[in-house]
């Protein structure tokens, strides 16, 4: 078998993995991992999401107590199926991409390494030093980003309305601590323990203005009801505003997609 190298081995950067390995099975391997548009990419797409529904599933099973030897022998051999799985497609597109190194610094790309760190790692120190690494395995979750058009359009929202967004969660802060103020200097009196300081009184806060309202803590006393009544007024708007920015940033991401679309 005889190397073809192609004109993007002359490109700076661009190309010149894909270059150096382009044997009869690379255009085909590429288009099967970016595409998913043709049968192949789709049932390649489709698989990946069973890894990650698979991978997260064991990942619960083994939080189960009194779990036997047995079983939690099967479900690491499981992990170790499906790691080694993730990182022959790490692999793999890193050697397909025009830009490998840019993928590595792209949000798929770290997501992609993030998933499979924790095991590679573990094989190297003791993870019982090292048990927060386990809890990047929950990162695996993040890969079905990229297969599903509707959370790629949901992410490129959430960007669209950032600016909005962060000054929204900014006045809501300032809300939640005015509120917390509010009825500590209604409530501690009466309820010493429940509301003894500010920060117990942004539990209150927070369960109040974003209407779950769980019933633990509550006021008793008159003005303390009075100021929950507006504080329940001010939730409704700090649950749907949000509501709306996203709704609207929704259809502006569907717009561009239909416009990106006909453009092509």
């Amino acid at each position: 078998m005889t190397l073809r190298v192609t004109d993007n081995a002359r490109c700076p950067g661009g190309g010149i993995f894909l270059a150096m390995l382009n044997f009869g099975c690379m255009p085909q391997l590429k288009s099967i991992i970016e595409r998913t548009d043709t049968k192949a990419g789709f049932a390649f797409a489709v698989f990946i999401q069973l890894l990650i529904l698979i991978s997260v599933t064991t990942f619960s099973i083994e939080t189960l107590p009194h779990l036997n030897p047995v079983t939690l022998k099967w479900l690491n051999r499981v992990d170790f199926v499906i790691l080694v799985l993730f990182t022959i497609e790490y692999l793999a597109r890193f050697v397909v991409a025009d830009h490998p190194w840019q993928y590595i610094r792209s949000f798929y790309g770290i997501i992609d390494l993030v998933a499979i760190f924790p095991f590679w790692i573990g094989n190297v120190i003791d993870l019982r030093a090292v048990r927060v690494f386990r809890f990047l395995r929950l990162f695996r979750v993040l890969k079905i980003v990229r297969y599903n058009k509707a959370i790629r359009r949901l992410f490129r929202a959430l960007h669209i309305a950032r600016e909005e967004i962060v000054l929204f969660t900014c006045v809501t802060g300032i809300l939640m601590y005015l509120a917390a103020v509010g009825i500590y200097y209604c409530e501690h009196e009466a309820q010493p323990e429940k509301f003894a300081s500010v920060f117990h009184s942004l539990w209150w806060a927070v369960a109040t203005l974003t209407t779950v309202g769980y019933g633990d803590v509550y006021p008793i006393t008159v003005g303390g009801r009075c100021f929950t009544f507006f504080i329940l007024i001010i939730g409704l708007a700090v649950v749907s505003v949000p509501a709306g920015l996203v709704a609207a940033s929704l259809q502006k991401a569907r717009e561009m997609e239909e416009a990106e679309k006909g453009y092509k």
